[in-house]
């Protein structure tokens, strides 16, 4: 048993090390057949290259260096604690999640802790060996899980016991999402599953390929009323019954550009939002929309903009990081981009959360940046790990809560003589903090 053991670990890992060698190869057959014109391409998507093929992360250019500033807030860690290895340095969709009055987070070993929100404490942990890859999402009373061998896992939100495990066809590298009482979870082929909350009995599946080249990842779908929406890597935003899997409706976010495969990439990766009826996604490559929830008409593109990070909104504005790291508020009604902040480039910044006067992101470095909604002025950053942060960050009653790839789960808060700065939101004259947009 132990020789048959190690024969599949020796082969697993040749796999592993011909996946790297065709990766090498076809980023380099790619450079040649492009010429210069495509090498700005090549240098931005050679990580997705590699997480595409080795599940893991490739800087292609150094982060910034942070600048020196004053800080107007006061920033205080509540409290940090350890979520067992975290996603174990490899490109995986591990979010937490807040609910029932607990934050809920798991590794890649299949550890699944609930902690309280306000002292960190543990409330229960369930050891359950599953590779854990997206999630955990969130139902009536279940935490739900995704992992990499294509199972999906439902948890007890109060007790952690397990409830049930269904296989589905492939990795699951997004959130799962629940309603009306169905688990609606994305596999890396391509396919969407709905399983029963209580059993995780199959309802139904829809199946779509995808494109021979890819960023690794897919964005988590969005249930809207009775449809399932969600992004796919052609570029296509799609819109599904939840109750059956049948069509609804079908437009194009992005349209393939470029000689190269690379050029070519338009993933819709980036989670989409919904906002009064407007759904908001954004592409690699491919710009941004606004799309109508009812029927799918485009109501603006912004086709300058690319990222594969996610996105925020607050009433009246949009909030994204772009492809190169630069913080981006756009107005709703346009996607007109109002300011760009800049000086956090090529941080591996994670997708923006804003509440009050804030815009909050997480870098490579494990630092956690406050910015103003204003003009994207950095007011204040705390280092919580040196690992990197790739999770959005989520808020609750104002406290920020952030997860570290090394599974390090922190909650901070803005303390400034016991209230927040007083910024004004007036956009009366737009302008990009770094003097782009005048």
């Amino acid at each position: 048993m132990s020789d048959h053991l190690t024969d599949m670990t020796q082969a697993k890992g040749e796999r592993r090390k011909a996946k790297g060698f065709f990766a090498l190869c076809v980023f380099f057959a790619i450079t040649l057949l492009t010429g210069c014109s495509a090498i700005d391409a090549v240098s931005e998507g050679v990580s997705g290259i590699s997480d595409y093929f080795r599940g893991g992360e490739d800087n292609a250019e150094p982060p910034s260096v942070l600048i020196e500033y004053s800080p107007e807030i006061k920033l205080e860690v509540l409290w940090k604690e350890s979520v067992g290895v975290g996603a174990d340095e490899q490109s995986l969709k591990l979010i937490p999640a807040i609910g029932s009055g607990k934050v809920l987070a798991a590794d890649r070993e299949g550890v699944v802790q609930a902690r309280s929100l306000t002292t960190g404490n543990l409330i229960w942990e369930t050891e359950t060996e599953v590779p854990f890859s997206g999630g955990p999402g969130l139902g009536v009373s279940s935490v739900i899980l995704g992992s990499s061998n294509a199972e999906v896992v439902a948890l007890n939100i109060e007790t952690g016991e397990v409830l049930w495990k269904t296989t589905v066809s492939s990795e699951v590298l997004s959130v799962p999402v629940v309603g009306n009482g169905i688990v609606v979870v994305r596999t890396t082929d391509g396919s969407v599953f709905a399983l029963d909350e209580k059993t995780g009995g199959k309802r139904w599946n829809y199946e779509r390929t995808v494109p021979a080249l890819s960023i690794r990842g897919t964005g988590s779908p969005l249930i809207v009323e009775d449809n399932v929406i969600g992004g796919y890597d052609n570029g296509k935003l799609m819109a599904l019954r939840l109750t059956d899997g049948k069509y609804s409706w079908e437009t194009s976010i992005a349209i393939p550009k470029g000689r190269s495969e690379i050029e070519r990439l338009v993933d819709l990766d980036v989670d989409p939002i919904v906002i009064n009826g407007v759904i908001y996604v954004a592409s690699y490559q491919g710009g941004i929309a606004a799309v109508s929830e009812l029927d799918g008409d485009v109501l603006w593109r912004n086709e300058t903009i690319s990222s594969h990070s996610g996105l925020s909104s607050d009433s009246r504005y949009l909030y994204l990081a772009d492809s190169q790291s630069s913080v981006m508020q756009l107005d709703q009604r346009s996607g007109a981009a109002l300011w760009k902040q800049k000086d956090l480039s090529h941080r591996r910044l994670t997708a923006p959360v804003a509440y009050e006067n804030y815009v909050v992101v997480g870098d490579v470095e494990g630092y956690v940046h406050w910015l103003s909604t204003t003009d994207g002025r950095q007011l204040g950053r705390v280092q919580v790990t040196e690992g990197p942060i790739d999770a959005k960050p989520i808020v609750v009653d104002n406290t920020v809560y952030v997860y570290a790839k090394n599974g390090t789960l922190a909650a901070i808060k803005v303390r400034q003589n016991g209230t927040s700065p007083a910024i004004e939101h007036d956009h009366t004259n737009w302008m990009d903090f770094n003097g782009l947009f005048k």
